[in-house]
């Protein structure tokens, strides 16, 4: 029996890109601006004014050198001007490509830090794209915004490393599956882009861990439940791999298959993420090497 499928299904209709005040926001824009083409939705910039390192440098430097009041708030004044002057920048690139390619866009300056507003602004779109930053504090239990929004947004969350190795987002995907309920979940919000994909590679890691236990069909089932969202999947086994080792493993072999994404699940205990990752996750997360989409 031939099976008919809708001509169009529900894909990407609100991609929220998070721009912050790293020097290649607008690689990211653009990255981001390439998807929206892409699925024919709309882009949503947000952006959030914080103080920079080297001004808050500036003022610790004024304080402890017993700046006059007059002196500190016309140092805030400089600031908060540059600040203005950023978004506008934004603003106006994101305006820019709206006209040049007739897509909807809409830009939103954050009232709050990132870490407080992002995770809700998120909760309203289909995907949030961020520049996964590697800096966590002084606090060596802390966590970077990107992996706090995996567990906080209750949607797919796709990280973007520096100098990603393709200059494209979403045409090459590669899937990481070990038949779990975050892989499971990370594989559903995925699925808009994958169907949208030029080519799809599912890569699971010691199968016989997991198909060996009571109830865990054949990967083949993956697989054809893929090839029903239009992607004919190539799928590489890996054995022996090493605990240690998955997360660096996996994003290797996604970049070795010319994956310029990697779609996994984000594994950790959720009452406890503030101080317990997946050790993958945590791999992946702390070692990322092309863009990562994960949910939790």
């Amino acid at each position: 029996m031939r099976i008919v499928l809708p001509e169009e299904s529900v894909g990407i209709r609100d991609l929220l890109v998070f721009v912050d005040d790293s020097k290649d926001w607008l690689e990211l824009l653009t990255l981001a601006g390439d998807l929206a083409l892409r699925h024919g939705c709309r882009l949503t910039a947000a952006y959030a004014p914080h103080w920079s390192y080297d001004q808050l440098e500036e003022r610790k430097s004024a304080e402890i050198g017993l700046a006059s009041a007059a002196d500190l708030a016309q140092l805030d004044r400089l600031v908060a001007a540059s600040m203005d002057e950023d978004a506008e920048t934004v603003r106006a690139e994101l305006e820019g490509f709206g006209q040049r390619t007739g897509l909807p866009v809409c830009f939103r300056r954050l009232k709050d830090t990132a870490s407080v507003t992002l995770p809700q602004e998120a909760r309203c779109a289909d995907l949030c794209i961020l520049r996964h930053s590697l800096t966590k504090g002084a606090d060596p239990t802390s966590y970077t915004l990107a992996e706090k929004l995996v567990f906080t947004t209750g949607g797919p969350v796709l990280s973007i490393p520096f100098n990603p190795p393709a200059g494209t987002l979403g045409r090459n995907i590669a899937v990481a599956w070990n038949s779990s309920r975050a892989s499971a979940r990370s594989l559903r919000d995925a699925l808009p882009l994958i169907e949208a994909a030029e080519h799809v590679t599912v890569i699971t890691i010691n199968p016989d861990d997991y198909l060996t236990r009571p109830g865990v069909p054949p990967i083949e089932r993956l697989l054809e439940h893929l090839k029903l969202h239009g992607a004919e999947a190539q799928l590489t086994y890996l054995d022996g791999v090493a605990a240690s080792a998955i997360g660096e493993t996996l994003q290797d072999k996604a970049r070795e298959a010319g994956a310029d994404l990697l779609v996994a699940g984000a594994f950790g205990q959720p009452r406890l993420w503030e101080r317990l990752l997946g050790r993958a996750t945590h791999d992946m997360l702390d070692q990322i090497k092309l863009p990562l989409l994960m949910s939790s």
